[in-house]
């Protein structure tokens, strides 16, 4: 005769352990919940609590506000007429960084890219001296390394190229004094990869035959080397 197991009545389920009511925000949290720290110094004052920092005790000590005080003041007029005021800085200050980035940007696609354009045998010996000089800057900081000079004939076609586009690129660092100008704006990062992706692009134009290694080094600088 088959045996059946009793369904527990619902008094009888274990139940998780309920949630503790959480009392008091945090800084963070009143930030969660639209407010700027000239809010809190404004409608709130001092916290109510302060707390020793869970995660390092000489930090200063956390911030504690009352949920009720905080429900309450945003229930106020003077809440939301502080709220709408910061949404406003807020929208200002996000259409002046898009004005200055969209400046920054303006600038570097106006700027004219020469790319020095000796022979090519001639840019092929330079391309080497520069990497030899490199080779033996190296050897004078890196503990163990050994200049090992090259020369044109024993280079490897994909090695030259690349010391082609180095020695090109060495030679064009004066556009880098056009992004030091830009330390600390806004668009600096986009500034900065227009200006690589221009100069890349001029390269391969004065020199169809480094295209591929101009490619080579964009593509890595987006996603990263080749496993391996």
């Amino acid at each position: 005769m088959a045996t059946h197991e009793k369904t527990p009545e619902p008094e009888e389920r274990s139940q998780a352990p309920s949630q503790p009511t959480r009392t008091h925000l945090s800084a963070a949290g009143l930030r969660s919940r639209g407010w700027t720290p000239g809010m809190m110094r404004q409608l709130l004052g001092e916290p109510d609590l302060l707390r020793t920092n869970p995660h390092l005790r000489s930090a200063p000590r956390t911030r504690l506000y009352s949920i009720e005080r905080v429900r309450a003041v945003e229930r106020s007029e003077e809440f939301r007429a502080a709220s709408a005021a910061a949404a406003r800085r807020s929208a200002a200050a996000r259409a002046a960084a898009l004005r200055r980035r969209r400046e920054v940007l303006a600038r570097i696609a106006a700027e004219p890219i020469e790319v020095p354009r000796p022979a090519p045998d001639r840019l092929a010996a330079l391309a080497v001296e520069h990497r030899n000089r490199l080779d033996e800057e190296r050897a004078l900081w890196r503990k163990g390394h050994v200049a090992d000079p090259a020369t044109v004939d024993s280079a490897e076609p994909r090695a030259l190229d690349r010391w082609k586009v180095d020695y090109l690129r060495h030679r064009m660092t004066r556009y880098d004094g056009i992004l030091a100008e830009l330390s600390g704006r806004t668009g600096r990062a986009a500034a900065e990869e227009l200006l690589r992706h221009r100069i890349y692009a001029a390269i391969s134009q004065a020199y169809p035959a480094l295209a591929r290694e101009c490619e080579r080094r964009l593509r890595e600088r987006r996603f990263g080397p080749p496993p391996g």
